[in-house]
């Protein structure tokens, strides 16, 4: 069986559903599990008003009895403490209410194409949904699957690489003790100089009402050979951790290993040579793969980069058109964030995350998670893995 989820809720809607489906009954859980991430994608200098609003709390109603998942669906709300505000305009009784529309679609949102696509008049119909405040049912999804991850000796972890023009010292070496302190940074990089030079330029662009993007990766470590597959497009890991990844809103660029930065080099410096030995098995010296060759893991570590693009959201809004009128007009001005790329890594751990998960349970099987660690410790075995 592999791991499916599905989110439901729109931002200032009553609250966010989730419900995550395949993970193997037996599997320990806490509420700290889910919280704890959740508060993970609260963090980054540059958030807006927002987070000082929400506090966000996963309450798990289904395929959950005393700390136990039961190999059930498991289903989970996280409530918008913002709903209050908006309930007028937001709840969904009774029928026909009059609400003020919204007809200023903004540059780089689904505002437009949404309405277009669904006949809509009001933006907000489109906006509410197509909303980030969505990822944190994603994230309460992706930390129920870390768990299980960790129960089978993997970790996902994530930092920042660079926001706006400032870019942090690339390292291959990071192993997980490397990643220790990384969610006190404000940014989230694990460059102390390079952090301070970020939330130097997002306050710059805060005060010139811009936002900014940036980069992130994410690191799976402990993973084994073996993972995904080569014999079909659509089991090829490396192509559903780019889908998975480039999911996230406002993501415009995902890379495995070192992706867009291995097209220029010659095939003998891009690729990472195999060697063996008695004590450590097979091996690689570099990762320039990312941890994945022909649609399988390999070993090394997996390493996701994705590039997210600034906020298509302003505090000076761009130039639209008022879809009722058709007249030149601002785009909506809403309460927003400056950057949210320290999050977004957050979001990215947990979209991996739920793509190894599914491939561990697709390799591994098992209805209880007992069974699930003896057959990943019967097929390490086979193949002689040493990590």
């Amino acid at each position: 069986m592999a791991l499916r989820f599905m989110t439901a809720g729109e931002s200032h809607g009553p609250g966010l559903v989730a419900v995550l489906e395949g993970l193997p009954a037996g599997l320990e859980l806490t509420p700290d599990d889910l919280d704890r991430d959740l508060a993970r994608r609260q963090l980054g200098h540059g958030r807006g008003g927002r987070m000082k609003i929400e506090s966000d709390r996963a309450e798990v109603t289904a395929g959950l009895r005393h700390g136990r998942t039961l190999g059930s669906p498991v289903a989970i709300r996280i409530a918008n403490r913002d709903y209050a505000n908006w309930e007028e305009r937001m709840n969904p009784w009774p029928v026909g209410a009059e609400v003020e529309e919204v007809h200023l679609p903004r540059p780089g949102h689904a505002d437009l194409a949404g309405v277009q696509k669904h006949g809509f008049t009001d933006v907000r119909n489109v906006l509410e949904r197509a909303s980030a405040r969505e990822t944190a049912a994603r994230v309460a999804c992706g930390a129920l699957a870390k768990v299980f991850l960790r129960r089978l000796g993997m970790v996902v972890l994530s930092h920042v690489l660079s926001i706006g023009a400032v870019e942090a010292p690339r390292r291959g070496d990071l192993e997980p003790p490397d990643f220790e302190g990384v969610d006190e940074s404000p940014v989230r990089c694990l460059d102390p100089d390079a952090a301070a030079s970020m939330v130097a330029a997002i306050d710059a662009a805060r005060k010139a009402n811009e936002s900014l993007g940036g980069t992130y990766e994410v690191r799976a470590f402990g993973v084994p050979p073996g993972l995904g597959s080569h014999v079909s497009w659509d089991v090829r890991l490396d192509g559903q951790l780019a889908q998975a990844v480039m999911s996230i809103h406002a993501m415009k660029g995902v890379g495995v290993g070192e992706g867009f930065d291995l097209a220029p080099l010659p095939g003998s410096q891009a690729h990472d040579e195999i060697f063996w030995s008695e004590e450590a098995g097979w091996r690689r010296e570099t990762n320039r793969a990312g941890g994945i060759e022909g649609g399988m893991t390999n070993g090394e570590p997996v390493v996701v980069r994705g590039a997210m693009k600034p906020l298509p959201t302003l505090t000076k809004p761009l130039r639209s058109v008022d879809i009722a009128t058709k007249e030149p007009a601002q785009a909506l001005r809403e309460r927003t964030d400056s950057c949210t790329v320290p999050a977004a890594a957050v979001v990215a751990e947990a979209m991996v995350a739920l793509v190894l998960a599914s491939a561990c349970r697709a390799k591994f099987g098992g209805d209880h998670i007992d069974d699930a660690v003896a057959a990943r410790d019967a097929y390490l075995a086979r193949i002689g893995w040493r990590r």
